[in-house]
């Protein structure tokens, strides 16, 4: 290593200045490289967020072989969310210090650990703070916030497709992960599967983590359009915490009523006499049309905004949950799950955008990271409020109810944004260079 340090000091003392300005070319925003860079980040998504599925794939096995009740079981969820929470914020800060690939390699070894350390557990406890510390924490959380905070310092011009692709890669997680896992927990058993996935995250991570090394484009000095919102410190006109308080109970909102589907769906398919490997379909259906939904919102919101994006998902999310209600056989279930992912899915990615938007580029990170750690803590109380519900009423429609108010929450939240920005309030971007509006006040 000594030796490789030397050899660059020598070629540096001996290179003319000129070449050293022609071979030291900064990487470019929205290149080739941007894209490849982008797929190895999809990959890792995918990995990382395999936890958040095979906890609720494997609640039944588990419910059944330690004997707890439903919201008992479901607590292994809820410590899982809220480590993924504080982690994102945590390793998002990470990143910013020592770079995406030690991060990504923390996150790795993190699951391997995690998931490994499943398969062993005596107990119901146990088995709760292991997802919560070394799947959430430190493991699933590396492989969220700081990938999406990297993938937006690679793109401009395709900020809001590029920052959807990589956010899918939580869906394409829970496209892939749940009929792969509910396989392998009837065939082999649910411990086996957990010490399987151990040994695959930390192989196939640290293969991808390879793929992210380079430092990032210098930040583009970009134009925004007219009529556009210009970052400011009055965001739809009001200060920084007021708005920043207003995205994070949004952002719960959303996802304590996203989480009832995503999180019991296999279970209330078993109370339904459907079975548990039906539910597992349906929660890859679920989550591949949100793969479909993150990329198409991810197109939206480069044509109408984040505000506007938020909002349209929220209404459609709270309307695919009220159709759970009256339609529970299992061909409509099919299809109100599909048509739930379709809705839900750019929910979450349109908070990364609305923070881009509006605040301050300076503290877009740290703002981001606080956005989507309170929508994971939404899915962690969503998870558990959903499961306490059942218990108390024996039945899943109150629980639907309850998601259904939430969203009700998310959705006035959007619309007082939506007002605000209507109504002029904040900054917007003038006429171009060159428009026709710039000519006529020239």
């Amino acid at each position: 290593m000594g030796c490789q340090w030397v050899a660059l000091a020598m070629r540096h003392r001996s290179t003319p200045h000129h070449n050293l300005a022609m071979t030291d070319v900064s990487p470019q925003p929205d290149s080739p490289q941007a894209w490849r860079r982008l797929f190895a980040t999809l990959g890792l998504m995918t990995i990382g967020s395999a936890g958040m599925y095979v906890v609720s794939v494997m609640l039944p096995a588990v419910q059944a072989e330690f004997g707890i009740s439903r919201a008992d079981a479901s607590f292994p969820y809820t410590l899982l969310m809220i480590g993924f929470g504080i982690g994102c914020v945590v390793m998002g800060k990470l990143a910013d210090r020592v770079g995406i690939v030690p991060v990504i390699v923390l996150g790795a070894v993190s699951l391997g650990i995690g998931f490994i350390a499943c398969g062993w557990v005596s107990g119901i406890t146990a088995y709760a703070l292991v997802q919560g510390l070394f799947i959430g924490l430190l493991g699933s959380s590396t492989t969220f916030v700081p990938l999406i905070a990297d993938t937006s310092l690679w793109f401009v011009k395709r900020r809001g497709v590029a920052v959807a692709v990589c956010a899918s890669g939580n869906y394409v997680a829970g496209a892939i992960w749940p009929p792969v896992v509910q396989h392998f927990v009837e065939t082999a058993g649910w411990r086996p599967t957990c010490i399987g996935l151990g040994v695959f995250s930390v192989v196939t991570m640290l293969l991808l983590a390879l793929a992210m090394r380079g430092r990032s484009p210098a930040p583009a000095v970009v134009v925004p359009k007219a009529g556009a919102p210009v970052p400011s410190d009055r965001p739809f006109g009001l200060s920084l915490a007021q708005a920043q308080g207003l995205l994070c109970v949004a952002g719960t909102a959303c996802c304590v009523a996203m989480a009832m589907p995503q999180v019991h769906i296999v279970a209330y398919c078993g109370d339904l006499g459907f079975g548990a490997a039906r539910g597992a379909e349906m929660l890859s259906l679920m989550l591949g049309a949100g793969i479909v939904s993150r990329l198409v919102s991810g197109w939206i919101c480069d044509r109408i905004g984040g505000v506007r994006t938020l909002l349209l998902g929220s209404f459609l999310q709270g309307v695919a949950l009220l159709l759970f209600i009256p339609f529970d056989s299992l061909a409509s279930l099919y299809v109100v799950s599909a048509l739930f992912g379709l809705f839900q899915g750019g929910i979450v990615p349109s908070y990364a955008i609305i923070v881009r938007e509006h605040f301050p580029p300076a503290e877009a990170g740290a703002r981001v990271g606080a956005v989507i750690s309170c929508t994971l803590f939404g899915m962690a109380l969503g998870g558990w409020m959903s499961g306490k519900v059942f218990d108390l009423t024996g039945s899943y429609h109150a629980a639907f109810i309850n998601g259904a108010l939430w969203n009700a929450l998310n959705l006035s939240v959007a619309l007082f944004l939506l007002w605000r920005v209507r109504r002029g309030a904040g900054p917007t971007a003038g006429p171009t260079p060159g428009s026709d509006a710039a000519g006529a006040t020239a």
